[in-house]
């Protein structure tokens, strides 16, 4: 490098010391840009900050007119810096105003310039400005002077992040790094959160740039490399007990990018630029992020998560630092993730804990079941949220719309704001109805019940007038255990169940794994398709001593009680009888060990294979009830995963076909005497609900939030007019693919709205 003062790191250093005196900003920035053409032995050097509104605005320059600073601006895309804003990599031109982006500003004075170097200031990928020298003579930049120059504008972009230079701005104007976004996920949870953003897994800093022995550095990072590699090698291992399958694949990738030339030559690079080794592979990690941001393959841009993790995992070797998550929040905390499992979420202090924003993770993933036993509002599958947020940043969760407002105006705050007290307004209107029952105005009476899968769920039976726990998922315990719970640690969370629903019945549903439920501490069986494969009930059988154990901590929790049990994904009733025995076994087994018993059991069946649909007669005979699960039913029904956006609106839960399925489910009941309940999402939405009561349906259970809205409109509708209108659309439906709008169009009028 052609650098007058001693190269890039006694700039660095200079710089630091810059940074650290005790002056205003535009002083500090005036004098980094004075340092830094003096380094490079350039007349000029000017510094761009991008603005929220798309532009880029000269902030500070040496060698230009400095009465242009704060007044020359150009969009993203125009002249040569708008160039390097767009691409996000640098530009060198020995002759700039032959270039055909070369944009003439007649109030600077940099038409007698001719050379051009400009770097891009990157954070994370985004790019928050641009960092220029010029030349009046013709000169070649040599690749040591762009890797300067580069170095260089990494401390600028930490000015900028740190919202030094805001004081600065035009009122009214902010930078890019601060521009609202409103994004779009798949809602998880409903409810509104406002507040500020907490990483779950918070980005390393890295403190220290400029590095006091580079040879010492090289060493450190070829240590880290390796040991690196060595970690993905036994994760790698420790994935073949799994078989093959995508998370082998992942493992795969992060493996071939660990050992890819390009990817270590480039950190060589950047160390000999005077970096430490941490700032290296930040630096590195900056500019692959800035490409990889920009492309429109699904696949490239799929690889910028390969290579965080990459990064992330060779930050961690090199700082010592762990993913420290977890605990207690700040007050009205956002957490935002790229995924994060159940034990994770609960790991957090609920007080604080406003909302969830995650990268992925859909309606049925663990997380959001968690997320809506907690009642905290979740979006899932917002792309690339991670990357767009900054801790601290303020953001909005609408969980029942999916919209994700980051660094939202006055205005929208101030809606949302509304929005979130007018929901407040209505839980306290359905939090009077608690103690009133669910009776429609030409008194029919509903049973509204309950789901659950946490102790903590409990305590929101009595706060909504839940009259039981209809379906309590006992499999959720397994899922955030570090190991397999033991029959003694099965036991105390069944009790203490049965005592927080402080007199309510509590249906226990026993273990629904398999397909998306895989337990962290089990051995993932691959199969074509999942969601039809070994799980559930088929898993019980097929492993008797699991169903086994799970029995006898369930019967010996419901000592001196009424006890209900279910069993899920019964496809005909041989299954249901198999299951039966094995619970009268452990019956007797504990009577036999002198086990207080409990004092009616009643053993149910989960209906959600269609298979049952023609075993009705059957399966009323050997069951004690019936319990609808119409989430699974109803995708089966159709043969449609609801999960499946390209498929999941071939359907709807009020086509006729489906409420033909149901009606029957429930007529046959009727004719044995056995009672039928349905717990699947269907009985938690307003509308749905109606329909399930016109068609006979006097028992629905779902999420604690969904009972004020169902109650108050089953209140208020005249249950015999409904079916009337409704029961012979049924029947003959013409060419009706779904009756959701007639429906609609008849209640609305004649009740509350929905």
């Amino acid at each position: 490098m052609r650098g007058a003062l001693g190269g890039p790191r006694l700039l660095l250093r200079r710089l630091r010391e810059v940074m650290a005196e005790p002056v205003n900003a535009q002083a500090r920035l005036d004098r980094i840009v004075i340092h830094i053409a003096a380094n490079m032995v350039a007349e000029v050097c000017s510094v761009y900050v991008a603005r929220s509104d798309g532009k880029l605005e000269l902030y500070a320059t040496e060698g230009l007119n400095r009465e242009a600073v704060h007044l020359t601006t150009m969009t993203t895309g125009e002249g040569l810096v708008g160039l390097i804003a767009e691409k996000a990599e640098p530009l060198a031109l020995a002759d700039a105003q032959a270039h055909p982006a070369f944009s003439y500003r007649p109030e600077t004075g940099e038409e007698i310039y001719q050379s051009f170097l400009g770097v891009p200031i990157l954070r994370g990928g985004n790019t928050l400005g641009v960092l220029v020298v010029q030349n009046r003579a013709r000169r070649t930049y040599s690749e040591e002077e762009v890797e300067a120059l580069q170095t260089t504008a990494m401390l600028l972009a930490e000015m900028i992040a740190s919202g030094e230079l805001q004081s600065l701005a035009q009122p009214g104007q902010s930078f890019s790094l601060q521009k609202p976004m409103a994004l779009r996920g798949s809602p998880l949870s409903e409810g509104v959160g406002l507040g500020h953003v907490v990483l779950h897994e918070p980005r390393i800093v890295v403190k220290q740039l400029v590095a006091e022995d580079p040879a010492a550095e090289l060493r450190r990072l070829e240590q880290s490399i390796q040991a690196m590699r060595e970690q993905i090698d036994q994760l790698v291992a420790r994935g073949d007990r799994y078989g093959m399958g995508e998370h082998r694949d992942v493992l795969e990738t992060v493996r071939m990018f660990a050992n890819d030339r390009g990817w270590l030559r480039r950190l060589r690079e950047a160390l000999e630029s005077g970096l430490t080794a941490e700032a290296a592979v930040e630096r590195v990690q900056n500019d692959a992020r800035a490409k990889l941001q920009r492309q429109t393959d699904p696949y490239l841009r799929e690889r910028l998560h390969d290579l965080d993790d990459l990064a992330n995992r060779l930050l961690r070797q090199l700082t010592g630092q762990g993913t420290a998550h977890g605990g207690v929040l700040p007050a009205n905390a956002i957490l935002v993730a790229r995924n994060m499992g159940p034990a994770a979420l609960l790991e957090y202090d609920r007080a604080n804990l406003r909302g969830l924003v995650l990268e992925d993770g859909g309606p049925t993933s663990h997380v959001a079941i968690i997320a809506r036993a907690l009642g905290v509002p979740a979006i899932g599958e917002v792309p690339n949220v991670t990357d767009l947020v900054e801790t601290g940043d303020a953001i909005i969760v609408d969980g029942g719309s999916g919209e994700v407002q980051l660094r939202p105006p006055a205005d929208v705050e101030a809606a949302y704001g509304e929005k979130a007290r007018l929901r407040a307004r209505r839980q306290e209107q359905y939090h009077k109805l608690r103690d009133v029952p669910t009776v429609t105005r030409d008194g029919v009476e509903i049973g509204l019940h309950m789901n659950a899968g946490l102790l903590i769920d409990c305590q929101h039976a009595s706060e909504v007038g839940a009259k039981s726990i209809g379906l309590f998922r006992t499999e959720l315990q397994f899922m955030v255990a570090p190991s397999f719970p033991r029959l003694s640690e099965q036991y105390n969370l069944y009790r203490k169940v049965i005592d927080a629903a402080e007199g309510r019945m509590v249906t226990f549903r026993t273990l629904d794994i398999g397909s998306d439920k895989v337990l962290p501490y089990m051995a993932k069986m691959e199969e074509e398709n999942p969601a039809l494969g070994w799980r559930a009930i088929r898993i019980g059988l097929d492993r008797p001593g699991l169903l086994r154990m799970q029995l006898r901590a369930i019967l010996r929790a419901g000592a001196g009680r009424e006890m209900r049990v279910m069993f899920p994904m019964v496809a005909n009733t041989t299954e249901f009888l198999q299951a039966r025995a094995v619970a009268e076994r452990e019956l007797e087994f504990l009577r036999r060990h002198g086990y207080e018993l409990p004092t009616d059991l009643k053993l149910g069946v989960m209906v959600e294979v269609p298979s049952l649909l023609w075993q009705l007669d059957e399966i009323c005979a050997a069951a004690d009830f019936l319990s609808v699960g119409s989430n699974d039913l109803t995708q089966y029904l159709f043969a449609a995963d609801r999960d499946n956006k390209r498929v999941s609106a071939r359907y709807d839960t009020l086509a006729p076909a489906n409420l033909r399925a149901l009606r029957s489910i429930v007529e046959a009941g009727d004719r044995y005497g056995k009672p039928v309940n349905l717990c699947g999402e269907m009985g938690g939405r307003p509308l749905e609900a109606i329909a399930l009561a016109v068609i006979g349906y006097r028992g629905l259970s779902m999420t604690p939030s969904a009972i004020g809205p169902v109650k108050a409109a089953l209140r208020a509708v005249d249950l015999g007019a409904t079916r009337d209108f409704l029961l012979p659309l049924i029947e003959n439906p013409g060419d009706r693919l779904s009756l959701r709008q007639e429906l609609q169009a008849f209640v609305e009028p004649r009740c509350v709205p929905l």
